[in-house]
């Protein structure tokens, strides 16, 4: 039992590795990424970067390009944040944890959502934010990125048990 303790990841890593596999959602090819806002060690929604609702996907239709950027796409912090906005949910100091350091847009946002702290592991080219940050005293801590394994062997818990073959229950 011990063992496993090591592999327990800090909250920092923790929702980090969750920002990764929310990414995983993200439909633009050009960059995939993940934001989880956190307050008090509890998660308040998560993003990735995605097409408006009944719109084509990037990865379907293509990128649509202006200036370098792809304006079909919705980022993960916004999407992050509209889904606080859209359930009544308080973001005044929380965290956002994203996979990659926001656009100058997301950035303001993030400030304007109240949001405190900003944890990444990547940097993203042309922007802004690392400037309004610093003026509007949001904290930016780089992290090295997570293993990008989920450590969980069934196989080591003895009350897990395998299911043999797809099950529905109804």
């Amino acid at each position: 039992m011990a063992e496993n303790k090591n592999l327990r990841p800090s909250w920092d890593e923790y929702f980090l590795k969750l920002a990764m596999l929310v990414s995983e959602r993200a439909t633009c090819p050009r960059m995939h990424c993940g934001c989880v806002l956190v307050k008090d060690k509890r998660i308040l929604s998560t993003g990735y970067n995605g097409s408006i609702p009944g719109d084509v996907h990037c990865e379907d239709a293509g990128c649509y390009i202006v200036d370098n950027h792809c304006i079909r796409t919705i980022h993960a912090e916004m999407n992050a944040i509209l889904q606080c906005s859209s359930h009544g949910i308080n973001t005044q100091g929380a965290t956002a944890y994203v996979t990659n350091m926001p656009c100058t847009n997301c950035a303001k946002a993030l400030i304007t959502a109240g949001i405190k702290q900003v944890v990444i592991f990547s940097d993203y080219h042309n922007t802004q934010a690392e400037e309004f940050f610093k003026v509007a005293n949001v904290d930016i801590v780089r992290l090295q990125i997570p293993g990008n394994l989920i450590e969980y062997n069934i196989d080591s818990y003895s009350s897990a048990k395998k299911i043999k073959a797809e099950t529905v229950i109804k």
